[in-house]
């Protein structure tokens, strides 16, 4: 039998071999294998992926959406003692004698403050703005300051700054004192005028919510009926009188009582004036619109509107600019209008012997307490040789 030998193989040769093996090993443990992007993609959570290296595309970047943050409510809190705060509601009561201190939350802030504090002259307050909100202090209140305060943040680009009123926020305060039920006021007759169709307030301001307020008439001596409807009476404001009529003009004050204390106010002198709702419309109208020189001419104004309204007229003619003399008729009549009582008031400009000069343009000007309105026409003046056909009627 013949025997099959195993070729020989030199030692460079088998060095060699194991060379190129060790290369493989080596170059196999350390070859990264790029993950399938979508595996990749499928194991991130919430469905977000990053392509990986040789991908051959460029992720494309999303563009980056600029916030604005939410902008603070402003509102206000009263400091009832050190460390301690109470969010403040529409109204709010504080003694007399006390420290009112208010904080408005915002930076900046402004306030407002009744009127009779405005003219503080007592360094009894002061504001101060800090760095998240603003401060309000006024010491030893008295009745004279209860009114409405207001803290108004600002808007600001730059320098520039400006209230922003619609986001004001607003509380009034008492500032109770068991000696004046009515806020004090130096005016023992005050005289308050009335206006068809125009709420008045007769502002008798108490000093405490809880204080009861009647309306009283002087002559004759009589308490005036507070239906809520034609008269009515808010705490913060007095009593209103909604649509004005001419038996409300007279001598009024209001009493005020609270436990054994009872109270008069100012005396108001209701003076009742009937306003029109608008200015007048006049319309005005010629005797003709061409006339002959010698011949008279008329023009007039007239205005229908509401009843007991004076309306006052005022005329630009030609004769003007030689000093021809104003000479005028007027009327006021009632008369029927889609079955109103309605008031005609009525003017007639009168122009005797008419001249060249007398031609132009005649402006009539009425007016009322709501304002004015004007009305113009042109006449022709032709010489007498002139034919003139007769103004249609």
């Amino acid at each position: 039998m013949f025997s099959q030998s195993r070729p020989k193989t030199d030692a460079s040769e088998f060095l060699q071999l194991n060379k190129h093996w060790l290369l493989f090993q080596l170059d196999g443990m350390c070859q990264k294998v790029e993950p399938d992007p979508k595996t990749k993609a499928e194991k991130r959570p919430n469905g977000k992926s990053k392509s990986g290296k040789g991908s051959g595309k460029t992720p494309a970047s999303k563009p980056k959406v600029k916030t604005t943050p939410k902008e603070a409510q402003t509102y206000l809190t009263q400091v009832v003692n050190k460390g301690r705060f109470q969010k403040v509601g529409d109204t709010l009561t504080v003694q007399a004698g006390d420290t009112l201190e208010l904080r408005c939350k915002g930076n900046p802030v402004q306030w407002a403050v009744p009127a009779y504090l405005e003219e503080d002259d007592e360094g009894r307050l002061r504001t101060v703005q800090h760095e998240h909100y603003g401060t309000l202090i006024l010491a030893n209140a008295t009745a004279a300051d209860t009114g409405e305060f207001t803290c108004y943040p600002m808007y600001c680009e730059d320098q520039d700054c400006r209230k922003q009123y619609d986001k004001g926020v607003k509380v009034f305060i008492f500032f109770s004192d068991p000696q004046e039920l009515f806020v004090p006021s130096a005016d023992y007759y005050k005289v308050i005028q009335l206006r068809t169709n125009w709420p008045t307030v007769l502002p008798c301001q108490v000093t405490s919510p809880q204080a009861k307020v009647t309306l009283h008439r002087e002559f004759p001596p009589l308490e005036v009926k507070v239906d809520g409807r034609e008269i009515s009476f808010d705490v913060k404001k007095g009593f209103t009188i909604h649509r004005p009529k001419q038996y409300h003009a007279g001598s009024l004050y209001c009493v005020a009582s609270l436990g054994n204390l009872r109270q008069s106010s100012t005396t108001y002198m209701l003076i009742y004036v009937n306003y029109p709702a608008a200015p007048p419309f006049p319309a005005i109208q010629t005797s003709s619109d061409t006339v002959v020189v010698g011949q008279n001419l008329q023009v007039t104004c007239t205005v229908i509107g509401e009843q007991d309204v004076v309306v006052d007229f005022t005329w630009e003619y030609p004769g003007q600019k030689i000093g021809r003399p104003l000479y005028t008729q007027d009327s006021v009549q009632t008369v029927q209008v889609d079955g109103q009582n309605r008031q005609r008031t009525q003017i007639t400009l009168l122009v005797d012997e008419v001249r060249e000069v007398d031609q132009g343009t005649y402006t009539c000007t009425a007016q009322n307490l709501e304002g004015s309105r004007s009305a113009s026409t042109t006449v022709k003046v032709q010489s007498a040789r002139t034919t003139i056909k007769p103004k249609k009627p």
